[in-house]
């Protein structure tokens, strides 16, 4: 096993412990849907379909990146592509430089030749892209049949990793130029520490219309870098939390959000912010090692639709819609921002 395959099983197994969450929130606790006593609704007619990379999905749920590059992970991935494609939802690979470093790894990621049908989206991180050749990318896409392809922004978990890449420059250029090359739709994601307004706004100058928040308030990986050996502690909290995130950057990109969604209410909060769809990662981990992915996912859209029917929501576009409103630290973050003309 080379130091790559290591360090993705490390990161499986410290993304399941507790202690490695965020102890900063996402902000949706500060945000109140507004009741409807009179929904005029039936339950059991609520549209949850959403439209987003060309595709229309049945659920406005996004399966966030995970494994990858171990040989544990083939099975993980499985059963978790077996889940997206059964429920029609997006499912994330975790970062493919495992099976670039060594091609021997490519069937932990190769789950279309059992489910065929699902949406996949695969995973390089922008440091590796600028290293990358044009061939090595569509060998990425093709090998695997990719849907989509997200490259991931990790500053904060690359600076804290004890191995970690420090040279950061040239990536939004490099972004531009895979962007013209290939063929499947390009996602921008954190990995938890969020994207900010002027980031966003410098993505949509290079022609990228769709981003993963991925906010603060759910696994820091700083923490599980600090847990690995890094040293950087005092930034254990580092981040943009996952509300804000969204409120700041809706009016420029579709908006996935991810980071510390934990249930189907705040699933449905992200969509009334702004977002087009929402994820996450480590809950639909958590219940494959405890074999319980199916009744998680029933119980995740059970509690969106209830949110949906509780604000008179009859689809996504109506709950895009909901009336809210915000309390608490989000609130003055906001007021701050505003009255400091923060881009």
């Amino acid at each position: 096993m080379n130091q790559t395959e290591k360090r993705k099983e490390e990161h499986i197994n410290q993304a399941l412990n507790a202690s490695n969450q965020y102890v900063k929130t996402t902000g949706f606790e500060c945000v109140e849907l507004i009741h409807n006593a009179l929904p005029e609704l039936d339950f059991e007619e609520i549209n949850t379909q959403v439209k987003l990379l060309g595709r229309t999905f049945s659920y406005p749920i996004y399966m966030a990146g995970m494994t990858g590059g171990y040989k544990k992970a083939g099975e993980i991935n499985k059963r978790l592509a077996k889940l997206a494609q059964q429920y029609n939802i997006p499912f994330g690979l975790g970062s493919q430089r495992a099976m670039v470093e060594n091609p021997e790894l490519k069937y932990t990621y190769d789950v279309k030749k059992d489910y065929p049908d699902v949406f996949l989206i695969g995973n390089i991180g922008g440091v590796q892209l600028k290293s990358y050749s044009t061939e090595k990318i569509e060998w990425i896409i093709k090998s695997v049949e990719l849907d989509a392809l997200a490259i991931h922004l990790n500053p904060l978990q690359e600076i804290v990793q004890p191995e970690g890449d420090r040279d950061f420059s040239g990536i939004a250029e490099r972004i531009a130029e895979v962007k013209d090359i290939i063929d499947v739709p390009i996602i921008i994601k954190e990995v938890g520490a969020g994207i900010s307004r002027d980031v966003a706004l410098r993505l949509k100058s290079l022609g990228i219309n769709v981003i993963d928040v991925s906010g603060s308030g759910g696994t820091s990986w700083a923490k599980v870098e600090i847990k690995r050996g890094g040293k950087l502690t005092a930034f254990a909290e580092w981040g943009i939390p996952t509300a804000l995130a969204i409120l700041r950057t809706r009016d420029i990109v579709n908006v996935i959000a991810t980071g510390g969604i934990r249930n189907g209410l705040d699933g449905a909060k992200a969509i009334a912010l702004g977002s087009v769809m929402f994820g996450s990662a480590y809950p639909f981990l958590k219940a494959v090692f405890e074999n319980r992915e199916n009744e998680f996912i029933e119980g995740l859209i059970h509690e969106l639709k209830v949110a949906m029917f509780l604000t008179g929501s009859k689809d996504i576009k109506s709950l895009r819609n909901a009336k809210y409103y915000i309390t608490g630290w989000l609130k003055d973050a906001l007021a701050t921002i505003s009255q400091n003309n923060f881009k």
